[in-house]
């Protein structure tokens, strides 16, 4: 075990001692190694002039510059400046060596060191001694040498002579180029180009300035234009006549100042991109902005003031913009300047309008007269459904003339038919010799006067027909289209009325408005403010007139339709002339007007559902809408239907001989007979049916007794289960209990023989009755002394002669009494 253990001992003795031999021998040869030194290659760190590396990878400086080089190897030491040195490999005097990568023949040492090139006696080493800093200063290149390239040298001590060697052939080349100098000293550079940019921002402003004032605009200022404005334009115009030789001249000036500018900025910043971005800003601020923001406003004055240096360069530039623009005339022909049209000249005042002097007045009668070709009378007219016209047929009584004067024009047309069918013309003048009280037909004074009537087309221009209308033939025209719409054959349509004023005012683009105008437009249909110095003719109005206008046939046609179809209005119960009187009572024939925006106002109802009334209603024109019944069933009606028949039925008047209560009890639409008459049967109604009860003539017999006329029993109301409300505009009879009673008694009075015993009785009943109307109301029944055996054929020739007859009242001793 020993002897094992002693063995093991020797053999790691062994190991450990070979170890240690193997570790100093490595050593040995780092130290050796370490202590030789070795330039590996070199790169440019800095300059104080122009430097960079080709595109070869051959460093370049320029001549006379003072540069730091880094070299690279090992084993570096602040001696190591030694051991590096330049020489010449080859120079040149145009720069084509292929930017230092010539190739030359092979020779690794180096002959001759260069002096052109000064390594500076120092080397700052990095911390591990494989980098240092070394500064080199370039001397001047001779006047023939453009490129000089230099190669790295190196000193190798090893050698029994130390002997210099070439580091590399690419990589270790140093390429000095010759300084560029500027063609002209600085200070005049700076003053050139500042010239150069004074012309460029004259050639660019004039050549906005000059070619914006064209020939005809100069003409104009020199005929309307100020002293000083006139003075300008007489100096531009000579050279502004020729205006392609002008453009040719400014821009052939303006393109070469512009170029000369880049090349001095380029030669002045030694940098091409730096000499385009100022030329750039230079060209563009104070060679175009400036100049022409300032010639756009004052060309004219720029223009003239710069004659003399535009013609000046016209003359320099004469050889080549000549010639350019003579092939210029050629191709594109003569200039003739701006012209403006109609809708041209419109807008330009339109627009100037804030700047120039016009007031609006002036501007306005311009536009117009400039739009009055393009425009028609379909434009300016008045529609056919705004127009005031007259029937031919209608009477020149009081009513008829006042409402001509009331509507305040002076033509009037006059129409057949319908209203579209225009025959004459009326003026108010032709009316001067006219008396109302004879009650003159119309067509007999349109006949006498026989005015002509003049028709135009509905697209003919209002230049046209403001010389129509100068001829003096009419100032009124009926305008008329051809309606070729739906089958048939194509026929004129008369669709409005234009007149002179219409014309004018689309002239002067403003209304002309006189003292009995109604509105502001007739197209827009604007009202005008009141005038408080209108004449009212409703003041030379007879009292009893009726204040809704109805004809003589429709006023027939009610008379007769009440009296044969109304019970109550019966000759039995009403004599004809009564009822008629009753008719032309001012407060029994009234109207309503339908507003479509207020369907449900209170002021559309005839009746309304548990409201109290005590007239009775006939509708003569317009349509209502009935709502009856528990089950509220609605029912449009027409003319003559007839409602409220139930409340001119008073108990005091009525002889019953069974007690009745139907006047006083309210019925739901299908506990009897339909409410409503009318003479229509689309409603499927009974004809012998009324909303305001079952017309019984028997039941409403009139006792002769005054008896029945006293204070003793009370007046009951009519309440209406229903609503009658109207559907358009709506002319209706509307006739009171009082006023129905009081003509059943005209009525039995008139039928009475007259005595005194009659005269007193009567007397008695006006004092006693309280439904006995005053003097005035019973005396416009117009009760006659006189009996009539024809009532009705009386009655209507009365009411169809009574429009061709002075009015005149007739009472007889009976209603002075009464």
């Amino acid at each position: 075990m020993a002897i094992d253990s002693s063995g093991w001992g020797l053999t790691l003795t062994l190991l450990i001692f070979s170890c240690v031999l193997a570790g100093r021998q490595t050593e040995a040869g780092v130290s050796d190694s370490r202590g030789k030194t070795r330039i590996l290659g070199m790169r440019l760190e800095k300059c104080d002039t122009l430097a960079e590396t080709t595109e070869r990878g051959v460093i370049q400086v320029t001549e006379g510059a003072n540069a730091v080089f880094r070299f690279y190897g090992l084993h570096l030491s602040p001696d190591s400046w030694k051991l590096i040195g330049f020489t010449e490999l080859y120079s040149s005097d145009k720069e084509d060596d292929s930017f230092g990568a010539i190739i030359l023949p092979l020779n690794r040492t180096c002959s001759e060191l260069t002096k052109d090139i000064v390594v500076s006696p120092s080397m700052e080493v990095s911390n591990e001694n494989t980098s240092g800093a070394i500064s080199l200063k370039i001397k001047q290149l001779r006047k023939s040498e453009v490129v000089k390239v230099f190669g790295l040298c190196v000193l190798d001590k090893e050698e029994k002579e130390p002997t210099w060697y070439l580091l590399d052939d690419i990589d270790g080349r140093l390429r000095v180029v010759e300084e560029k100098k500027s063609l002209l000293p600085i200070w005049l550079q700076v003053i050139i180009i500042s010239f150069l940019l004074v012309l460029s921002g004259m050639f660019s402003g004039l050549n906005l300035g000059l070619m914006a004032l064209d020939p005809m605009e100069l003409r104009i200022v020199q005929s309307c234009g100020t002293e000083k404005e006139k003075k300008y334009a007489r100096k531009i115009e000579p050279i502004r006549r020729k205006g392609n030789y002008l453009l040719c001249s400014l821009l052939l000036g303006n393109v070469l100042v512009n170029t000369t500018l880049t090349i001095l900025l380029d030669d002045l910043t030694k940098s091409g991109f730096g000499a385009v971005v100022a030329s750039t800003v230079g060209i563009v601020i104070f060679g175009e902005i400036v100049p022409q923001a300032l010639c756009s406003r004052h060309g004219l004055a720029v223009g003239a003031n710069t004659i003399l240096v535009t013609k000046l360069f016209m003359l320099l530039t004469f050889p080549l913009s000549w010639p350019i623009s003579k092939i210029l005339d050629c191709v594109l022909g003569q200039e003739i300047g701006t012209v403006y049209n109609r809708e041209k000249l419109v807008e330009m005042l339109k627009v100037t309008e804030p700047y120039n002097d016009l007031v609006k007045e002036e501007l306005n009668m311009i536009q117009g007269a400039l739009e009055l070709r393009t425009k028609t009378v379909e434009d300016v007219m008045t529609p056919i459904g705004n127009c005031f016209m007259i029937h031919s047929d209608a009477v020149l009584d009081f009513n008829t003339m006042s409402e001509i004067m009331e509507s305040g024009y002076t033509r009037i047309p006059v129409y057949e038919d319908e209203r579209s069918n225009i025959v004459d013309i009326l003026f108010v003048k032709d009316l001067a010799f006219v008396d109302p009280d004879d009650c003159t037909t119309l067509k007999t004074i349109t006949k006498f006067y026989n005015h002509p009537v003049h028709f135009v087309f509905h697209d003919t221009k209002l230049d046209s027909m403001l010389e129509e209308f100068k001829k003096g033939k009419s100032h009124l025209a009926i305008v008329q289209k051809v309606n070729n719409e739906g089958e048939g054959d194509p026929f004129y349509e008369v669709v409005g009325l234009v007149t002179l004023e219409d014309v004018i005012e689309e002239i002067i683009k403003s209304e002309i408005l006189d003292e009995s105008d109604l509105y502001m437009d007739n197209r827009t249909r604007k009202k005008v403010a009141p005038n408080k110095n209108k004449r009212d003719f409703s003041a030379f109005k007879h009292e009893s007139e009726s204040k809704v206008k109805v004809s003589p046939q429709l006023l027939l046609a009610a008379h007769r339709f009440l009296a044969t179809e109304v019970s109550l209005f019966s000759p039995s119960q009403i004599s004809d002339k009564v009822l008629l009187r009753i008719l032309r009572h001012p407060d029994v024939i009234q109207d309503i007007k339908f507003n479509e925006n207020e369907r449900r106002s209170s002021h559309h109802y005839v009746y309304q559902r548990g409201k109290p009334v005590d007239y009775f209603v006939l509708i003569l024109q317009g349509r209502v809408e009935v709502e009856a019944g528990n089950e509220n069933m609605k029912f449009e009606t027409g003319p003559f239907s007839f409602y409220g028949v139930m409340a001119l039925s008073s108990p005091t008047l009525v002889a019953a001989p069974r007690p009745r209560h139907l006047s006083f009890k309210r019925f739901s639409l299908f506990s009897r007979l339909p409410e409503f008459r009318s003479p229509s049967h689309i409603s499927g109604l009974n004809r012998t049916a009324s909303l305001s009860g079952a017309d019984r003539p028997e039941s409403l017999s009139i006792s002769g007794s005054n008896t029945q006329l006293n204070n003793s029993i009370p007046l009951q109301q009519y309440t209406p289960d229903f609503n009658v409300r109207a559907l358009t505009d709506l002319q209706f009879v509307k006739v009171t209990r009082s006023q129905y009673q009081n003509g059943l008694m005209a009525s039995r009075l008139d039928s009475t023989p007259q005595s005194p015993e009659s005269g007193h009785s009567l007397a008695r009943l006006g004092q006693t009755s309280p439904l006995a109307m005053d003097n005035a109301t019973i005396t416009d029944l117009g009760v006659d002394s006189t009996p009539t055996e024809n009532g009705p054929d009386e009655t209507t020739l009365l009411l169809l002669n009574e429009q061709n007859s002075p009015h005149t009242t007739n009472n007889s001793q009976l209603q002075n009494s009464v």
